[in-house]
């Protein structure tokens, strides 16, 4: 490093001067401006991809809170239509509750019905037959003589032993 200090030349410094400039001017005028273009497109690109990217990030951010929207919405209809089944089936179950509540008292009502009609008739078949027994047991005591009132008393008593009562 010395050596260069202590034997300087003018000459040496002109033309390497000269060919530095000139090499300044040749990379300024064909390599200064394209490799400066190609930073600023490459810086743009980048800026551009980060930019996009930033879109894509909010893009996703913003499908994410609609799907949990979406999913949230899903999950009420959900339970709607359950609230909305079960309130159905407890009406069916109710409704069905009472429709058998309410045959089943028609029932209940038409066997009373019936049950009553067989006692008027059985009451009236019993009626008849009663009066049939009355009129054979007085036509019987008419038969025999009215005098005697011991033998009417015994003839009555012995033809309520001969008749049954069904």
């Amino acid at each position: 490093m010395e050596k260069l200090i202590t034997e300087f030349s003018i000459g040496l410094f002109f033309w390497q001067s000269l060919i530095f400039l000139i090499i300044l001017f040749v990379l300024k005028r064909y390599a200064w401006k394209p490799i400066l273009s190609a930073v600023k497109q490459r810086e743009e690109t980048i800026k551009g991809s980060l930019e996009e990217a930033r879109k894509v990030k909010k893009e996703m951010a913003d499908l994410q809170s609609e799907n949990k929207k979406v999913l949230k919405e899903a999950y009420q209809q959900r339970d709607e239509i359950l609230r909305v089944a079960n309130h159905s089936s407890a009406q069916i179950i109710n409704t069905a509750k009472e429709e058998a509540r309410v045959e089943a008292q028609k029932i209940l009502q038409n066997a009373y019905s019936d049950i009553e009609a067989e006692k008027q008739n059985a009451l009236s078949e019993l009626k008849s037959h009663v009066g049939q027994i009355a009129v054979l047991i007085v036509g019987k005591v008419l038969e025999e003589n009215l005098s005697d009132q011991k033998k009417q008393q015994r003839l009555i008593e012995n033809l309520l032993k001969d008749v049954s009562l069904n």
